[in-house]
């Protein structure tokens, strides 16, 4: 038994990105924003989704620029964690959800354990680029901490997916993001997730390299 397809890996990415410009109005949007959208929509394969992509004034400008100085990668969990591109970063991300006592704190205080691990980012928030993508309980929390004077990241990227809070969490970091004074890409609805979040820090990482669709 024998398939016809395409197995070459630079024309499958390149037909990828053809078709996605193909099916997405990108015009409005700056040529760094254009290549997170259409990671996003890479990740998802839903071209509509799209449109419900926000991002603040100077969101890719200011993440490159604290990308380019080797800022830290703050991560929820694991997965996008995995998901950043090693080859294109100075130092690993950082996820805590599974350092030593997160597990303990989350119990005893009844929250998430991504909630808890927020704790340890306090030393690297400044200046950092925080990647939500799957906890919106972390994304709340991220919030309220830098409303009661945490320090700010350069960006955060707020994916986060699901059913349950995922929607209000990012409708909340939108609402907020300029009273609080911080930089943001989210996407908002239920749509997100590990895969989308890492991409869309791995766009902008692709933007200081040139590598552009």
């Amino acid at each position: 038994m024998k398939f016809e397809y395409i197995h070459d890996p630079s024309l499958i990415e390149n037909e990828s990105f053809r078709q996605i410009r193909a099916l997405t109005d990108l015009e409005h949007l700056s040529i760094e924003a254009q290549q997170v959208a259409m990671r996003v929509v890479h990740s998802i394969g839903i071209p509509t989704v799209a449109s419900q992509l926000r991002f603040s004034e100077n969101a890719c400008e200011s993440g490159i620029i604290a990308l380019k100085a080797g800022a830290p990668i703050l991560c929820d969990v694991e997965m996008v964690k995995q998901g950043i591109t090693k080859r294109m970063i100075k130092t690993d991300p950082l996820c805590f959800l599974n350092a030593q006592g997160v597990p303990e704190q989350a119990k005893e205080s009844g929250e998430t354990r991504t909630m808890a691990a927020l704790t340890a980012w306090l030393p690297y928030l400044e200046g950092s680029i925080v990647v939500i993508g799957n906890a919106p309980t972390a994304l709340f929390r991220l919030l309220e901490m830098i409303n009661q004077g945490a320090p700010k990241p350069a960006l955060i990227i707020g994916m986060p997916v699901g059913f349950v809070g995922a929607a209000e969490s990012k409708q909340a970091l939108w609402e907020v993001h300029q009273k609080l004074g911080v930089e943001c890409i989210t996407l908002l609805g239920r749509e997100g997730g590990s895969a989308v979040s890492s991409a869309s820090c791995n766009a902008l990482l692709r933007c200081i390299k040139g590598e552009l669709y």
